[in-house]
């Protein structure tokens, strides 16, 4: 089985992306040739690895039978400076709200998602650091993200 995705171009810079039967739309700021119906192309790493792993910790929790009220997970990437402008580490939050006896669940699906099955993290971290946090109620319940201690000369 293989995925199959056509980019048709639409004019200027955007890009039309046929996807199983949906169309997305890509474009660039006006700044720079495009017309900004729709966002760069970049941040469509972003998206799938949130939705890849999104789907998996709701899936797990709908097996353990574990109710949330919400699940919000924020995606940040660092670039670099430099062209090629790429990712070089990317860090994940999940915001869970729910009832406190589904605290270790939604845990035990986040590591499960990064650890065993989202495949979009598993090829992200090939090449890079991808960390996360996940907040039930509002209280940090996990972080694997380095602490960055200043350095005095």
């Amino acid at each position: 089985m293989a995925h199959h995705i056509e980019s048709i171009w639409m004019g200027k810079m955007q890009f039309n992306a046929l996807v199983d039967g949906h169309t997305i739309v890509m474009d660039a700021p006006e700044r720079v040739g495009g017309e900004d119906n729709g966002p760069i192309p970049k941040p469509f790493v972003l998206t799938a690895l949130s939705g890849c792993t999104g789907m998996d910790v709701v899936k797990l929790l709908r097996t353990a039978k574990k109710e949330i009220d919400s699940l919000d997970i924020n995606v940040d990437g660092e670039i670099t400076k430099q062209h090629p402008i790429e990712y070089i580490a990317i860090h994940l939050i999940y915001e869970f709200r729910g009832p406190d006896g589904s605290k270790t669940a939604a845990l035990t699906a986040v590591t499960d998602s990064q650890e065993k099955y989202c495949g979009v993290s598993s090829m992200l971290k090939k090449i890079m650091p991808v960390t996360w946090d996940v907040l039930y109620n509002n209280e940090l319940i996990f972080s694997n993200k380095p602490v960055l201690v200043a350095q005095y000369n």
